[in-house]
Parts: C-alpha cells; structure tokens; sequence
C-alpha cells in the first residue's frame, strides 16, 4: 500500500462516488499508521504521521484509531474525540516550532480515506506543492478548520459537505493566502508567498 501523503492517482483522488477496494491507493493511511518512519507520536485514540510528501515546511496528519472514513461519518459521540485531535495538534506543531504559523483542519472531499486532519505551516514551502488542486486544498474553503467542524458537530450533530461545490474550490484560479494578489503560475505564487512573514504575531 501506498504511504500517507504519497503521490495520489490525479493528486486529489478518483471521481467522487468511485468504488474503493481493499488494495486501492487511497486507502493507504491506514498502513501509514503503522510506518515507523512516518509515525511521530501516538496514544490510546489517535496515531500522528509525517505525511510523506509535505505541501509545506511542517505537515503531519493525525489520525483516530477508531475507523472513521470521513467527515460525513461524524456524529456527536465523536466531539470529545475531535476536541482530543485538535489539542494533539496544537502540541505537534508547537514542538515542531513554536513561532510558525500553523492551520489545522479537514479536506471537504479527501483523496484518502479514513479521516485526518491536517497540521500544516503556513509558509507552504515545499517542492512537493506543484499543482492549483495542491494550493486550493489548503487555502480555499475546501480546507475546513478544525474548530469549524466542532462547531457544526455541537450544533448540529452531523458534518454536511456539497462534494459538487467543493471540487469546484480546487479550479479557482490562485490566489496569494496572505495578501490576496493573483497569480497565474504556481512558480510565480511560491516565489510571491515567500516574501510573506508567517511567524506567529507577538501578543
């Protein structure tokens, strides 16, 4: 199997309702918990990972143990389970360091199932970050934050994503996430968001 955050089939996955068997591709988180050279830090709920291919400088993924495949299988029973997630994030990214700018949260339409969320910097220096679909699966609606998932969870007991709407988030043409100039390449866009300071602001 393929390891957590290796290079996707299209990078964002088959065609969303596609048929997944044991084997496919993107099932490959769940043999990514077990990689020693990915896993970072673990506990009785949950298992944190390198992702392979990072989309910036400082990228895991923390993963329950409890098999959930995606957001849509959230109910209210799972909040104490997020809220866990979220903390052991928090924690991750402080000791990975401690004065980045981090963002934790979950893709909409995920190309691997089983769910995750993202720990990840916000300088997105990275050779892996090639493509629109990579830029916009971080810093469009497309990437949802953790807290947000919590709120719609405690007030609504469930999690709803538009799979439509959101695949379209991916096309949207590029867009600087700290100042919001244009781009048209992606080279011009990392050359750009380097000029950006992204350490935390000094309270």
């Amino acid at each position: 199997m393929m390891a957590a955050g290796a290079k996707r089939k299209g990078e964002m996955g088959d065609a969303p309702g596609a048929k997944r068997t044991p084997g496919h591709w993107s099932l490959g988180l769940l043999s990514s918990m077990d990689d020693p050279e990915l896993r970072v830090d673990a506990d009785d709920k949950l298992v944190i990972i390198k992702d392979k291919y990072p989309k910036a400088l400082h990228h895991f993924l923390i993963l329950p143990k409890e098999k959930i495949a995606n957001l849509k299988k959230l109910k209210s029973e799972h909040i104490p389970l997020l809220k866990h997630i979220h903390k052991k994030g928090i924690e991750i990214a402080e000791k990975a360091d401690k004065n980045l700018q981090f963002r934790f949260g979950y893709h909409a339409v995920p190309s691997m199932s089983h769910l995750h969320m993202h720990v990840i910097s916000q300088d997105f220096n990275s050779p892996f970050l090639k493509t629109k679909k990579h830029w916009n699966s971080f810093t469009t609606e497309y990437f949802i934050d953790s807290k947000d998932i919590l709120d719609q969870l405690e007030d609504e007991g469930r999690v709803e994503t538009n799979t439509t709407e959101n695949e379209q988030l991916l096309k949207r043409k590029l867009r600087c996430h700290k100042c919001s100039k244009m781009f048209s390449t992606m080279p011009a866009l990392k050359s750009h968001i380097v000029l950006h300071n992204v350490s935390k602001k000094k309270s």
